[in-house]
């Protein structure tokens, strides 16, 4: 037996469950739900052996704040040929403001595909430090520049988040962040109420607020149902936080909500069929604020940047867990638990 055969032998018996899912794919919805899942996990497998390789080589050659930026770039290469999804981006322009907080909208495990279209260069994301110790993941976060936070308490949190400004400025990069905190996919395009930590850091670091919306992909991604398409992401002008106090968090919150909520909408295409559309209440304790997309969000000013719907909710940082990014809600069984603030990344499938 030659030694081709020693090769290509073993990847033929590889590259068979594939074969049989694809083919079953053509007859067959669910299978080809199924199929295009496997693809696109195995995708992202692959991307991540291949971030863990080349966050080593360009933390060597000092562009250790790009990895990210390259992983994303080579995931959405290769997703968006495996399962047919591509993107088309408005505002693009706006991902060059650095340093800032980027907020995006979250459905499901199919946002990382939108974010390899647009992950901007010097951009690290915020995660527990947990992560930091676990197995591959984290060596492959501390080398992409990863800013981890401390949730152990609420003085730590709050020491975290005001020395990731810190560091976010010293290395004039930006960060990502989802607000809603959890998947939220739907029928009808709507988001979650947002949790405050992306804006903490916004505030207390004195930096803009980027938000991004990714289309309601309904239509092409849900349970039982995995489609090729095209979607759309608009990219929102910067929002400035320049004077803006702790105290002003909660109205800035619902600010952002607003017109990414009128954006996502707007590019959103209806999904065929009766669907009821609720609006989605805002955030508990705060006045809901309807704004315009189309009507530029003014600089706040030094005396009074926004204005607070309810004195409730603007409790100085030094006394309010609210404003040190850390939620605490009932669970199931009623007890306390601590929530993170927006610092959730990707989940699985909805």
């Amino acid at each position: 037996m030659s030694i081709l055969s020693y090769i290509f032998k073993p990847l033929a018996y590889l590259s068979l469950p594939f074969l049989l899912l694809q083919a079953a794919a053509q007859a067959s919805p669910i299978a080809r739900y199924y199929a295009r899942v496997y693809l696109y996990l195995s995708t992202l497998g692959l991307c991540s052996v291949w971030g863990a390789c080349i966050s080593i080589v360009l933390s060597a050659v000092g562009k250790r704040f790009d990895v990210n930026y390259y992983v994303a770039r080579s995931f959405y290469f290769l997703a968006s040929r495996t399962v047919g999804i591509r993107f088309q981006v408005e505002g693009e322009e706006h991902l060059s403001t650095r340093p800032a907080v980027l907020v995006g909208n979250h459905q499901s495990m199919l946002d990382i595909i939108y974010l390899g279209r647009i992950f901007p260069k010097r951009t690290s994301i915020m995660a527990k430090k947990e992560l930091q110790w676990s197995p591959l993941l984290g060596q492959y976060m501390t080398l992409s520049g990863a800013v981890f936070v401390d949730r152990g308490n609420n003085a730590k949190a709050v020491r975290s988040l005001t020395a990731a400004g810190e560091v976010m400025r010293s290395r004039h990069t930006s960060i990502w962040m989802f607000p809603e905190g959890t998947r939220s996919m739907r029928e009808a395009p709507d988001m979650l109420p947002f949790k405050k930590g992306a804006f903490h850091l916004a505030v207390q670091s004195q930096l803009p607020i980027v938000p991004v919306v990714c289309e309601n992909y309904w239509r092409l991604y849900r349970q039982g149902v995995f489609e090729p398409g095209v979607l759309k992401i608009k990219v929102l002008p910067p929002v400035p936080t320049t004077g803006c106090r702790p105290e002003d968090v909660p109205a800035l919150v619902n600010r952002v909500r607003e017109v990414m909520l009128a954006a996502l909408r707007e590019i959103s295409v209806p999904v065929p069929g009766p669907t009821v559309n609720t609006p989605s209440p805002p955030p508990t304790g705060e006045l809901k604020t309807v704004i315009d997309e189309r009507t530029p969000i003014p600089a706040p000013s030094t005396s009074s940047p926004l204005q607070r719907h309810d004195s409730k909710e603007s409790v100085p940082s030094s006394v309010s867990s609210e404003s040190r990014g850390i939620r605490r809600e009932p669970s199931e069984n009623g007890t306390e638990t601590e929530e993170d603030e927006g610092m959730v990344l990707v989940g699985r499938p909805h």
